[in-house]
């Protein structure tokens, strides 16, 4: 009885680790063909030096731009079919007709009108080569300006004296 005692445990033993060792293949497998689709898939590569931008603080009505640069670093041409901003104060330009070259670089650029007071945060999506997409940021804080100018000094003519 010992020795079937003993037999039995051996193999549930064996059987253990054999399914450990059979589900940790399983999965990088899985990985690496999903890794391999998706580099198929992004061969050209839109890498942006900077996804998001702070203005900082600007004062109200002063409208504002920041230019971003795009390269691509993949090894097919890059397409940027459209640039989408995410309300009417934020508008993007860039080269629409442009067919960016491997290793070449081009430019957006994403001006803000600063009507509004209080910070902000706006999202730019760009959409690329048959519907892949990236997303850049600009923020910042308005300031309100003053709606008179600051009080005469009148103090200052005794400086003259």
């Amino acid at each position: 009885m010992k020795k079937l005692t003993t037999l039995l445990a051996v193999t549930l033993i064996a059987a253990s680790i054999h399914a450990q060792t059979g589900s940790k293949t399983a999965p990088t497998t899985a990985i690496a063909t999903t890794t391999a689709a998706a580099e198929v898939k992004d061969e050209a590569v839109l890498t942006i030096k900077e996804t998001e931008f702070d203005f900082g603080k600007i004062p109200q009505g002063k409208p504002v731009t920041h230019i971003f640069d795009v390269v691509n670093k993949g090894s097919v041409p890059l397409k940027i079919s459209n640039v989408q901003a995410s309300c009417g104060c934020t508008t993007p330009e860039w080269e629409r007709e442009k067919v960016v070259a491997p290793g070449e670089t081009t430019k957006i650029t994403v001006g803000y009108n600063a009507a509004a007071e209080g910070p902000f945060t706006k999202p730019i999506t760009i959409t690329y080569n048959e519907g892949q997409t990236r997303v850049l940021n600009i923020k910042g804080e308005v300031w309100k300006t003053p709606t008179a100018s600051a009080p005469e000094n009148k103090t200052g003519g005794d400086l003259k004296n």
